[in-house]
């Protein structure tokens, strides 16, 4: 049996749509799981008084959303590969514009607790 090229295409474009949604669950998966346990810290530093400092928490929190965003801008790649229209593409270019920049000013964040540690 010979597979048609428009079967290989729909099998491509079913991979790449899981391997999208798989990156933005792993994206989303850092950012939330960032959030609950520096929730979770600043709980323990506010009521036990425990060993963790605002700039400690801070600083992991930052790492978790750059690794995060990081995932969701594959997942934005494959989603403009999957359909690339002009306005995807313009789309894609302003989204990975805001979310560079924003980990840009997150990193140098990170930077500068690192030296508060």
């Amino acid at each position: 049996m010979i597979v048609g090229t428009e079967s290989l295409m729909e099998w491509g474009s079913l991979g790449l749509g899981l391997f999208e949604l798989f990156f933005v669950m792993v994206g989303l998966a850092m950012i939330i799981y960032g959030g609950i346990v520096s929730t979770i810290e600043i709980l323990l530093h506010e009521v036990q008084r425990a060993n963790y400092t605002y700039a400690h928490i801070r600083h992991h929190f930052t790492d978790k959303i750059l690794f995060g965003l990081e995932f969701l801008i594959a997942a934005d790649v494959i989603r403009t590969v999957l359909d690339p229209s002009v306005e995807e593409i313009l789309t894609l270019g302003a989204v990975v514009l805001i979310r560079t920049i924003m980990a840009y000013f997150l990193s140098k964040e990170v930077e500068e607790y690192s030296f508060q540690e």
